[in-house]
């Protein structure tokens, strides 16, 4: 027992550390008083009931993506003052992160329309080269970003790019920084986090932390979401799904990391009409699980139309076969 309360003591006093790090309030065995109930959300860790006070932060002081399930499993949204990791596992997941962190800064720029504030997207030549760049058109079309409040920069060096953003966090003319980078570098490390961080929580405006083919690491971000493409589901109709049609583009997105500990994956849509992220519901997700044109994918040639026999069974030359076809 004196072990065991030793123990809880220590790792009550690192909890509190960590707090004090991150700029956060502590996780407490009671609510604080005056704190309304609904700010506290309660969690079982080694057999202690916690009451976990959310991020610290302030009603308002969250981004909602109006998908209720996923903002209250953020506990209201995603953080406006602090780092937001949004991991693109593979190379071709890059285009559906991509496409996640403009939705956001959409949602951004609505906050506040009448300060016609600028988001900027910061990269690395090397990301860019990958991910392809930023289209102003297809982005005003499908986002309802125009292109004078999307701002874009390109530098050559990863240390160059880290700089720019720390700069760029603090500025009071800009809405938000996606800082756009490739892989896991070393210089990505939880020093440099923690200074993007503290930069975003200084100035209450959020950096989104866009990384292609990167596995998760510890760092200083206290959100991490994991994006991948997602099937698109048929178009609904009044009449019901329309088959063999493409309806709204969709992504799969897991809470890898967050301060409520919840874990979570969602299939969202992103509606260009309304712009904004939908849930895809599931009668929409099981009319994607029947194939929307049948039959063979590509027709037989003309002047070869029987396929390709199946490789048979392998087998060796024997030694003398092989001596005599390489010419003895």
């Amino acid at each position: 027992m004196a072990v065991s309360a030793l123990a809880q003591e220590r790792l009550c006093a690192l909890r509190h550390e960590i707090a004090r790090i991150e700029g956060v309030l502590p996780e407490r065995l009671a609510a604080p008083s005056g704190a309304p109930s609904g700010k506290e959300q309660e969690a079982t860790a080694n057999g202690i009931l916690m009451r976990r006070s959310g991020r610290g932060l302030p009603d308002g002081d969250v981004l909602p993506s109006h998908v209720e399930p996923l903002d209250e499993l953020l506990g209201g949204g995603l953080p406006l003052g602090a780092l937001t990791e949004i991991h693109a596992p593979t190379a071709r997941a890059a285009g559906a992160a991509a496409a996640f962190v403009l939705a956001l800064g959409s949602r951004l720029l609505q906050r506040e329309p009448e300060k016609h504030l600028p988001l900027l997207w910061l990269g690395t030549t090397e990301a860019f080269s990958e991910g392809g760049l930023p289209y102003a058109a297809g982005i005003r079309e499908t986002f309802g970003i125009a292109p004078q409040r999307l701002l874009f920069a390109e530098a050559p060096r990863l240390g160059d790019t880290l700089w720019i953003g720390e700069e760029a966090a603090r500025l009071p003319d800009l809405a938000g920084v996606i800082l756009e980078l490739r892989g896991n570098p070393r210089m990505l490390d939880l020093t440099a986090t923690r200074r993007l961080h503290r930069r975003a929580q200084a100035a209450g405006r959020p950096v989104f932390l866009l990384r292609q083919s990167a596995e998760q690491t510890p760092t200083a971000a206290p959100v991490r979401l994991l994006v991948a493409p997602a099937p698109a589901a048929p178009r609904q109709t009044l009449d019901g799904p329309l088959q063999g049609s493409l309806g709204p583009p969709g992504l799969l997105l897991t809470v890898a990391k967050s301060r409520t500990a919840r874990p979570g994956t969602f299939t969202l849509e992103w509606n260009p009409h309304e712009r904004r992220l939908q849930l895809r519901t599931t009668n929409q997700t099981s009319a994607q699980a029947q194939p929307a044109v049948p039959g063979a994918l590509v027709s037989a040639s003309v002047y070869r139309p029987h396929l390709a026999q199946a490789a048979g069974q392998v087998v060796g030359f024997a030694p003398e076969q092989r001596r005599a076809a390489a010419g003895g």
